[in-house]
C-alpha cells in the first residue's frame, strides 16, 4: 500500500465504458482505492446494470452517450445531442457528488463525464489500456492533468502530451492477482487444458474454427484434450455436438465468472487480444494464440497482440488466416513440445505488471491532492511531481 495519507476532499469518480475491457481496470482501481479508505463513484452508460456488482458500495450513475458512427448527418446530430445531454447530466452528478478527481478509462460513454470534469476544472486523469490511444482519450488528452498508460508510447499520443504520460501498466482485478503466483503446470502425459474465449461477449469465429481444428488432431491427442470454451448462447449446442463427435472433453458456457482461475489452470489460451485479456495473461503468465478483432479503425487489438508475440509469449494469427488447418498444425507443434509452452509462459510472465493498480492509485492520489493551489492547469504541459517533490522521469518523445 502507498504511504500517502488516505484522506481526500471528495470521492474518486471513475468514468468507464460499459464493456469489460474498460470496466475491469476501473474495478481494479476501485478495489485498491477502497483499501486505502477512499469512497468511489462510478459514472457510465445504460449498460451499468450488467456491471454494478463489480463496484460494491460505490454510488453509480448512468448518463447517455453515443458514438459518431451512425449513418449520415442524422446519425451525427443524434450522437451530438446525446453527448450534450450526457454532459449536462454529468455536470449535475458532479455538483452533487463533488469528486476530488475524475479518472476516465476510455470508451465513448466516458466522453460526457470527461467533458463535464474539464468544464468544472476538476482534476482529471485518463487511463489507456491499449497500445493505441482510443478516440475519446485522444480527444481529451490535451485538457487532462495526467495520462496513465499500459505501454510506454501509445500510438497517436502527440509529442506535446508526453510530459503528462505516466506508464502505470494496466490494473488487473483482485481475482487475477490471486492467481499470479500459480505456477505454470508443464505438459506431461496427462490432460492438456485448453481455454478458448473471445472476450466478455464471446466470439463466433472461435466457435466456427476451433472445434473443426481440434477434430483433425490425432486420436491420441484428442483423447488428452480438456477444453473450456466460452461461446455465444446460440452456438452452445452446435459446438458441444462437434466436440462430442470428435471425442473431445469440453466444458462450454456463455459466461465464466471465474475466468482468472481458468486461465491459471490452462496450458494454452486461444482468444482475442483485448487489453484486459493481454494484461491478465501476462500477470498470470500463460501462453496464448491471439486472434485480434479485425476491421477496427485503430487496430488496437493487433497492437496489443504484437506486444506479447514480439516477446515470444504468444502467437498472433490474423483472422483472415485463422483457419482450422493452420490452427491444428500450430496446436500439434505446441502440444508436442512442452518446453515451448513453458518458454512462452515465462515470456508472458516477464511482461506482467502486477503492481499496476498501486501505481495508478498513487497517481490518482497525487493528482487529487494537487487541486488546492498546486495543481498545474490542464492546459499546461508541466510534468507532475513525485511525492518527494522531485519531477518524475518522463518517457522520451
Amino acid at each position: 500500500m502507498s504511504g500517502i495519507s488516505p484522506s481526500l476532499a471528495g470521492p474518486v469518480m471513475i468514468a468507464a465504458g460499459g464493456t469489460g475491457g474498460h470496466l475491469f481496470p476501473g474495478q481494479a482501481l476501485a478495489q485498491e482505492l477502497k483499501r486505502r479508505g477512499h469512497s468511489i463513484v462510478l459514472i457510465t452508460d445504460e449498460r451499468v446494470q450488467h456491471f454494478d456488482r463489480l463496484f460494491p458500495g460505490a454510488d453509480i450513475f448512468s448518463v447517455p452517450s453515443a458514438t459518431f458512427s451512425g449513418p449520415g448527418l442524422a446519425g451525427i446530430l443524434s450522437a451530438a445531442a446525446k453527448i450534450v445531454s450526457g454532459t449536462s447530466q454529468s455536470l449535475a452528478v458532479m455538483a452533487r457528488a463533488k469528486p476530488s478527481v475524475v479518472v476516465g478509462f476510455g470508451g465513448y460513454p466516458t466522453m460526457p463525464p470527461m467533458l463535464a470534469a474539464i468544464l468544472r476544472r476538476i482534476p482529471t486523469i485518463v487511463h489507456e489500456q491499449n497500445a493505441v490511444l482510443g478516440r475519446v482519450n485522444k480527444a481529451v488528452a490535451p485538457f487532462v492533468h495526467a495520462i496513465a498508460s499500459t505501454f510506454p508510447a501509445p500510438k497517436y499520443l502527440k509529442p506535446r502530451a508526453f510530459p503528462k504520460l505516466h506508464v502505470t501498466g494496466n490494473p488487473v482485478r483482485d481475482a487475477v492477482l490471486a492467481q499470479a503466483d500459480v505456477a505454470f503446470d508443464e505438459i506431461g502425459h496427462g490432460p492438456i487444458r485448453l481455454l478458448v474465449f473471445g472476450g466478455s461477449q464471446g466470439a463466433r469465429v472461435m466457435s466456427d474454427i476451433v472445434p473443426n481444428a481440434l477434430a483433425t488432431l490425432p486420436t491420441e491427442l484428442r483423447a488428452r484434450l480438456d477444453v473450456t470454451q466460452q461461446c455465444r448462447e446460440e452456438d452452445l449446442d452446435r459446438v458441444g455436438e462437434a466436440y462430442a463427435k470428435a471425442g473431445i472433453s469440453a466444458k462450454l458456457s456463455a459466461f465464466f465468472d471465474d475466468m482468472p482461475r481458468v486461465i491459471a489452470q490452462s496450458h494454452l489460451v486461444v482468444g482475442r487480444a483485448g487489453a484486459s485479456t493481454v494484461s491478465e495473461l501476462a500477470v498470470i503468465g500463460r501462453p496464448s494464440i491471439l486472434v485480434p478483432l479485425p476491421h477496427s479503425l485503430d487496430q488496437d487489438q493487433k497492437a496489443n497482440a504484437e506486444i506479447l508475440s514480439n516477446t515470444g509469449a504468444s502467437i498472433m494469427m490474423e483472422q483472415d488466416g485463422f483457419t482450422p488447418d493452420l490452427l491444428a498444425a500450430t496446436l500439434s507443434s505446441l502440444f508436442s513440445d512442452g518446453n515451448k509452452l513453458s518458454d512462452m509462459a515465462a515470456a508472458a510472465k516477464a511482461e506482467g505488471k502486477p503492481r499496476a493498480v498501486q501505481s495508478l492509485a498513487d497517481l490518482v492520489e497525487r493528482v487529487a491532492r494537487k487541486k488546492t493551489g498546486r495543481l498545474p492547469s490542464p492546459y499546461t504541459q508541466q510534468p507532475l511531481s513525485a511525492p518527494d517533490g522531485t519531477p518524475e522521469p518522463q518517457e522520451k518523445k
